[in-house]
């Protein structure tokens, strides 16, 4: 990682930066054609004046990336809304924030669970260095705060018509009481990508094009397509 870059606890001073932060999360998520629970820049701010999230930043006070801490009925927490500047990344700044964030929780929830949930691959992979590990969506909280946040989700619908048992994301979990060492993790995460890689990859590209309507056939009307394309998804979960 570029030695310029300070990776530290967000403060009230770094609230200017909220606007281009939510504003690159919505951005990046469009690009990948996968989902996220949108977060408004007040959301964000909020997060930063209660010493809830890691920024990092140039030298120069340049924005470089961003996450944040939520927690959930006292038991779970989750850090949430990973997000680099396009110009940073792979560049190991995202793993920095991760292993920054992951700490402070650890510092503030110590007896928490702290879980995450990602359609993405390298993240997986910067989870099980820490000493995550998947698991079902049955273990992760309740609360249904939590779960209203998925509601600005494009994938919400997937996710509700599985009675919150499964969605595109996977869910993974760091149990303080109850964990492997990360290098463990780690060495699982390692033997098992290549599978991982092809099952992400296989329900982005085909089912999310088809719930977005990408691949539409010429006389299937909206409501027929959209129970057909469901179907679809149930038999392979």
């Amino acid at each position: 990682m570029n030695q310029d870059i300070i990776i530290r606890v967000a403060t009230d001073k770094d609230q200017r930066y909220a606007t281009i932060i939510t504003a690159e999360m919505e951005a990046s998520a469009n690009a990948r054609g996968t989902g996220i629970a949108k977060r408004s820049p007040e959301y964000v701010a909020q997060k930063m004046l209660e010493g809830k999230a890691v920024i990092a930043l140039t030298q120069n006070e340049e924005w470089v990336g961003f996450c944040y801490i939520e927690t959930w009925e006292g038991e779970y927490v989750a850090n949430s809304g990973l997000i680099v500047a396009p110009q940073f990344r792979k560049s190991g700044v995202a793993k920095s924030i991760k292993e920054k964030v992951f700490q402070l929780s650890r510092e503030k929830y110590p007896e928490a669970k702290i879980f995450g949930l990602t359609t993405g691959l390298a993240v997986m992979k910067i989870n099980s260095d820490l000493g995550y590990e998947p698991v079902t969506y049955s273990e992760l909280t309740k609360d249904e705060k939590f779960w209203a946040g998925c509601k600005s989700c494009v994938n919400y619908d997937i996710l509700m018509s599985k009675e919150r048992k499964n969605c595109l994301c996977t869910a993974m979990l760091y149990d303080p009481k109850d964990h492997y060492e990360p290098q463990e993790t780690q060495d699982h995460f390692e033997e098992k990508s290549m599978v991982y890689e092809r099952f992400m990859k296989f329900k982005q590209s085909k089912f999310l094009k088809r719930l977005k309507g990408i691949e539409k056939t010429n006389n299937t009307s909206r409501t027929s397509n959209r129970k057909l394309k469901m179907f679809l998804f149930s038999l392979f979960h």
